[in-house]
């Protein structure tokens, strides 16, 4: 099952626009705001279930998993066994290996249930307000030429990140240490 499209409810963000909740300009900018968030933080936030993932071993006892919170997990398989014992970390999706290290060169397959339902309200606030300055934003003509004749009229409007943003996306996303 593929994760919601919105990481926020379209009715909180139709009243504070004052536009009908299935207005498409509002839910677009809701989608591409969601859809920011999700790359920022490197993973879907909102439930996934039954999600089959292949992941390389690490050589150490550690591995990460690419979504997390863990809610459920299935089967650890390495190369086409299945392995017992698995611990994981749910809070940040890192699975412990029961006898030792991950095989670096090994086929891991992992099923598992992950992410957030309902989605956090500091994401889902990040997210509204995201999808309101997206939606705000107007295009304009910002200049006009025309033979040796230049005319400017409006600079056109910029959708940075707020503070807001910035600590909701440090709070949920994975894998800081690779610096990517």
């Amino acid at each position: 099952m593929p994760a919601a499209p919105y990481l926020a409810d379209p009715a909180v963000l139709a009243a504070l626009l004052e536009v009908p909740a299935d207005d498409p300009r509002m839910l677009t900018a809701l989608r591409l705001a969601s859809a920011r968030f999700r790359g920022a933080v490197r993973h879907p936030v909102s439930l996934v279930e039954n999600d089959t993932v292949f992941v390389d071993g690490t050589g150490r006892a550690t591995l990460p998993l690419p979504a997390a919170p863990v809610v459920r997990l299935g089967p650890v398989i390495v190369d086409g066994t299945v392995l017992t014992g698995v611990r994981v970390r749910r809070s940040s999706g890192v699975l412990l290996h029961p006898d030792g290290c991950w095989p670096e060169w090994a086929e891991i397959t992992v099923t598992y249930d992950h992410g957030h339902d309902p989605v956090p309200d500091d994401i889902a606030e990040a997210v509204i307000d995201k999808a309101r300055a997206l939606h705000d934003v107007v295009p304009a003509v910002q200049q006009i030429t025309t033979g040796s004749e230049s005319v400017s009229f409006a600079a056109v409007a910029t959708v940075g990140t707020t503070d807001q943003w910035r600590t909701a996306v440090e709070a949920h996303r994975l894998n800081r240490g690779d610096g990517a």
